[in-house]
């Protein structure tokens, strides 16, 4: 490996390209962070096209991967236009870098570089719908009014009716709602005593309460 190959102001050029990206997908503005990126990306494949390193070929599909992602960015789709964005994007820039081994090398560490930078300014940029479609923002957490399940361990021991044929599940009613619950034995009638004999998480189980 020999990252030495490709010029540190070439990689410093990438990592501005792939910041403004990931800043644009973040606020969804074509601001100046995409101009920023344009312009960097401009001096990055302007310099190699005028030694002769890229053709045109290869700055034409990254403005089609460009493309793409304004495109994402001003009617959301379901993101794929944004996935075949970034994908012809790093296609061109590895091809620019020669499209060998060190190129690969040289566009991780670009990348890496733009990831640390994003990492810390990300929580004051404000979020677009593509980042929201991108990123999971919400968790089903208690505050939020979401439980994985309903335990009634205060049902132990409680006697009550089945409100419906126990086949083996139906429901029963504690003298405050129906519940679900769950035979320990076989059939019960409807209309028939229970009493909770164990909870176990969401299952409640009863048993034919004794006469």
């Amino acid at each position: 490996m020999d990252i030495t190959a490709v010029p540190v102001l070439e990689i410093l050029l990438l990592a501005i390209v792939f910041l403004s990206l990931l800043v644009e997908v973040k606020t969804g503005g074509l601001g100046v962070g995409a101009l920023l990126g344009l312009v960097a990306a401009a001096v990055f494949f302007g310099g190699r096209y005028i030694k002769g390193l890229v053709a045109v070929y290869q700055i034409a599909v990254f403005l089609v991967g460009v493309l793409c992602l304004v495109i994402e960015m001003l009617s959301p789709t379901v993101g794929l236009l944004a996935g075949l964005g970034v994908a012809a994007m790093l296609y061109s820039v590895v091809l620019a870098l020669g499209g060998d081994i060190n190129a690969l090398y040289a566009l991780m560490a670009s990348i890496v570089l733009a990831a640390v930078i994003f990492a810390l300014i990300v929580r004051r940029l404000p979020s677009s719908r593509l980042w929201h479609k991108l990123v999971l923002r919400d968790a089903s957490t208690e505050d939020r009014g979401y439980v994985s399940a309903v335990a009634h361990a205060e049902l132990v021991g409680r006697l009550g009716t089945a409100v419906t044929d126990l086949r083996p599940a139906g429901l029963a009613s504690f003298g405050d709602g129906a519940v679900d619950v769950v035979s320990e034995g076989g059939y019960i009638d409807r209309g028939v005593s229970v009493v909770v004999v164990a909870v176990q998480g969401s299952r409640v189980i009863v048993r034919p309460a004794a006469d």
